[in-house]
């Protein structure tokens, strides 16, 4: 195994690629679009995006929230992307590699953050009903978008280097 995943599986080549680069065109929109506006009483209105939240938070002094929600909410999801894009058009995908990276998707996964930060969102709006209201932008639509097609992409890529690993082992015996 010399060639990349990618070259070695050309029918489906493009359709990775283009999820890969939709999953990124969508993560970057969903981080820094609006994704909601909270209104206190009538007059006044905050509207934010899931980037300028962060950067509130550091800026409120809340440093372990700030931490929590840039790593999983933004730099976990975008290096998912970064190894994604890599291994699958990576020139040396040996078995070892295959398996590492196998490894890596079964715990980057248990680490997921999308569901918590959805959780997190209904929380505030329902803990907020009364003293204010808010309303939902594309950002967090864009978001939870990006979120699903890196799993599609993750589960595409892992079932094509377990075929590989497969057909590896059936061919060594």
């Amino acid at each position: 195994m010399t060639s990349n995943l990618a070259s070695r599986h050309p029918n489906k080549n493009a359709l990775i690629n283009f999820l890969l680069v939709l999953s990124t065109i969508l993560l970057l929109v969903g981080i820094f679009a609006p994704m909601m506006t909270l209104s206190k009483f009538v007059w006044i209105e905050s509207r934010f995006s899931l980037f300028a939240g962060t950067m509130q938070l550091f800026t409120d002094g809340q440093y372990m929230l700030f931490i929590i929600l840039l790593f999983f909410s933004i730099l976990l999801p975008v290096a998912k992307l970064i190894v994604l894009f890599r291994f699958w058009h990576s020139e040396s995908s040996s078995s070892i590699q295959l398996k590492h990276f196998m490894n890596w998707l079964s715990h980057y996964g248990k680490w997921s953050m999308l569901d918590v930060f959805v959780v997190a969102l209904l929380l505030v709006i329902v803990k907020l009903g009364v003293l204010a209201t808010v309303e939902v932008h594309y950002g967090i639509y864009m978001y939870a978008a990006a979120g699903l097609l890196i799993m599609l992409c993750t589960t595409f890529i892992n079932s094509i280097a377990k075929k590989e690993l497969e057909l590896e082992s059936q061919a060594n015996r």
